[in-house]
């Protein structure tokens, strides 16, 4: 059996007129809970946003925060840039094209491959997974062993969720991914953030798991009268714990952070 958290939308350093403190506290909560459980956890992954601004001062604060004796995996969101991202999370100090090339990485467990792909696009907020991408990702699953389940983690979500806030930046021409995913038995969920919500549902005929928001929490339209925006920031944060067992099957479970944790 493997366990494995998965958190999104950290955004450190988002000021609400308190210097990115609110941010910053609440992403060291979650972190503090998540290292402080006492049974067994595998890794955490963070599907993006790791930073609200892209800067080199917030990634040093991400970084400082998203710390934990279990591996920590992540992707890039919308929010991030990718060449202090590569400086802060991977240790490269890169420069030109290589600096700017989409930021995938795979990862290999024990009992699973985790394939962590850059669905961002530079000075856009909605999402695509470009050529360099999928045929990374393509060869990455070709050669990873097919008895062993893979996931597919990414930013943003390949399909609308019935939020528009959300579903207008979501990721585009989502066919291209499905035709990949196709040739592969062996990858058993797909995983994203950018929904700033907990949510489930299928794509590509796989679970596709939306983490949500640790910085905020988005709400439906049936939530929110017309006065209200769809951003509830008083809602705490959440985490999404992954369980894949012994016939691969994924089973999600959702916890709130409590203000005390940590």
């Amino acid at each position: 059996m493997l366990v494995f958290a998965q958190i999104s939308d950290v955004h450190v350093g988002q000021d609400r007129g308190d210097g990115g403190a609110r941010a910053a506290e609440r992403t060291r909560r979650v972190m503090a809970y998540l290292n402080g459980l006492p049974g067994q956890l595998d890794a955490i992954l963070v599907t993006g946003d790791l930073a609200d601004h892209g800067t080199e001062e917030e990634y040093r604060e991400a970084a400082a925060l998203l710390t934990s004796p279990r591996p920590v995996l992540t992707c890039p969101g919308n929010h991030d840039e990718r060449t202090a991202y590569r400086r802060h999370f991977l240790g490269e100090n890169t420069s030109g094209a290589d600096a700017t090339a989409p930021v995938n990485r795979a990862h290999h467990l024990p009992g699973a491959t985790f394939l962590m792909c850059d669905s961002s696009v530079p000075g856009r907020h909605d999402g695509l997974l470009d050529d360099v991408t999928l045929a990374w990702l393509d060869r990455e699953l070709a050669d990873s062993p097919p008895d062993v389940p893979a996931f597919v983690a990414f930013h943003h979500p390949p399909l609308p969720l019935h939020i528009p806030y959300v579903d207008e930046i979501r990721q585009f021409q989502a066919e291209r991914l499905e035709k990949v995913l196709d040739q592969y038995d062996h990858v058993v969920s797909l995983l994203c953030g950018h929904a700033h919500t907990a949510a489930t549902t299928t794509f590509a005929g796989l679970p596709l798991l939306a983490a949500p928001g640790v910085v905020s929490t988005l709400t439906l339209p049936s939530e929110c009268g017309d006065e209200d925006g769809p951003i509830n920031f008083g809602l705490p944060p959440m985490v999404a714990f992954h369980v894949l067992d012994e016939t691969n099957r994924v089973t999600t479970h959702f916890r709130a952070v409590p203000t005390d944790a940590g």
